[in-house]
């Protein structure tokens, strides 16, 4: 036993010590939420200054009911939108739109509408603009045109409306999430939760399990495992590696839930402060969300890690490991991308059966208990399944591990590691 702690010793220091290892730790939640902070200040960023614009305008008439409909304003107040000149059915349209045309190439205009004479039977409308993926102005400027054609239509219809928005306005659907212990509104935060927690597990047990082969790889490649093999059993060493490595996640576990736990105690007194009497922020982590990731990780990690362990001990090369460890990393990425099965039916049978099956189960099961907890006898269940399969897999694992350490040259053929298995 003592031996087998000096394994995990020695990997556990010489993880956790290395720059990588904090840079991860620390960098993976900061660069998260970074991403996260800059994606969302892109998309909601509005220009400071006014769009200049033209309308060419073929129906005529059209572009007072289109001015009434851009209102879009700016942050410091001014209209987004600022209106340079109409055409009403020029007499050469041509020489129009080729002077149209020129300011916008000369910047002059930022862009102009073409409205087409056939607008209110379909026919496209016309958007002339240097940058065309502005996105956010070509979206302002089409539901602009599209309430402007539709009040028009009412118009010859007899119906007059002064503003389309007041009467189409939309209603907001607030969403809340029955759960045994209450309700909760989600806003998409679950979701999003959800889909960090999934991608985590996902990236951590793929790291984890190449980690743990490298690890073997690089004492074979150097005849360190000579060594170790006379004075420590190689089941005691494998099993000294795996528990070594998981003790490094487990730790960054442990440290990422309990980042996340004070910046969700942090968001639910920042929502008291600054909204008081209206309730916190819903910025809630649920513990189950802490719990049952890490007890699936740890589950799933020894099952992945005594894989790619024996995997490490049949070859000599990296080339070879990479062909070799391919199988197991698409077993894992199929994981991730049967996520939508469970999201969209958690407790339909292909979901239940991915959810209970001992290679997936470490990162479906933990997805369906985000989504909409299981009964606890299927957790269970599935958590028994894994670490029964895990059992089974370090066994054949350690006979492969065995021998192969010591082997060198080719990659074994199927016929040579049913062999390896046979041997006492």
């Amino acid at each position: 036993m003592r031996k087998i702690w000096l394994v995990i010793k020695r990997e556990y220091l010489t993880r956790v010590r290395t720059k990588g290892f904090v840079l991860s730790t620390v960098g993976v939640p900061l660069f998260s939420v970074g991403i996260f902070a800059i994606s969302l200040a892109l998309a909601t960023r509005k220009p400071n200054q006014p769009l200049k614009i033209s309308v060419l305008d073929h129906l005529g008439g059209f572009t007072p009911q289109l001015l009434v409909e851009l209102t879009e304003k700016l942050p410091n107040g001014e209209p987004r939108f600022e209106l340079v000149r109409t055409r009403d059915l020029s007499a050469n349209e041509r020489s129009a739109r080729e002077e149209l045309t020129k300011e916008v190439r000369d910047h002059e205009l930022d862009g102009y509408l073409e409205v087409p004479k056939g607008i209110l039977r379909g026919e496209k409308a016309i958007f002339h603009t240097r940058n065309s993926n502005d996105y956010s102005t070509l979206d302002a400027i089409g539901r602009a045109v599209d309430n402007a054609v539709i009040v028009r239509r009412l118009s010859d219809r007899g119906i007059h409306v002064d503003n389309l928005n007041e009467v189409t306005k939309a209603v907001d659907l607030a969403v809340v999430k029955v759960t045994k212990s209450g309700e909760s509104e989600d806003s998409g935060q679950g979701l999003v939760l959800q889909l960090g927690i999934i991608m985590l597990l996902y990236i951590t047990l793929l790291v984890y399990g190449v980690i743990t082969t490298r690890s073997v790889l690089e004492e074979k490649t150097t005849r360190i495992v000579e060594i170790l093999a006379s004075s420590i059993k190689p089941v005691y060493l494998l099993a000294g590696k795996i528990l070594g490595v998981a003790a490094v996640g487990l730790t960054q576990y442990l440290i990422w839930a309990f980042t996340a736990g004070l910046v969700s105690a942090y968001g639910a007194g920042m929502g008291s402060a600054f909204r008081p009497g209206g309730g916190a922020l819903n910025f809630h982590v649920p513990a189950a969300y802490l719990v049952y990731p890490a007890v699936f990780f740890i589950a799933g990690y020894f099952l992945y890690a005594s894989l790619y362990a024996a995997l490490g001990s049949m070859v000599s090369s990296d080339a070879d490991l990479q062909q070799v460890q391919m199988p197991l990393t698409l077993v894992l990425a199929a994981c991730f991308i049967l996520y939508p099965i469970i999201l969209r039916a958690p407790n339909s049978p292909l979901a239940v059966a991915l959810s209970l099956f001992p290679f997936s189960s470490p990162i479906l099961m933990v997805c369906r208990i985000t989504v909409q907890t299981p009964p606890i006898w299927q957790i269970v269940l599935s958590l028994a399944i894994c670490v029964a399969t895990t059992v089974g897999v370090i066994k054949v694992s350690a006979r492969i591990y065995r021998v192969g350490i010591l082997m060198y040259g080719k990659r074994p053929t199927l016929v040579e590691l049913v062999r390896w298995l046979r041997y006492t």
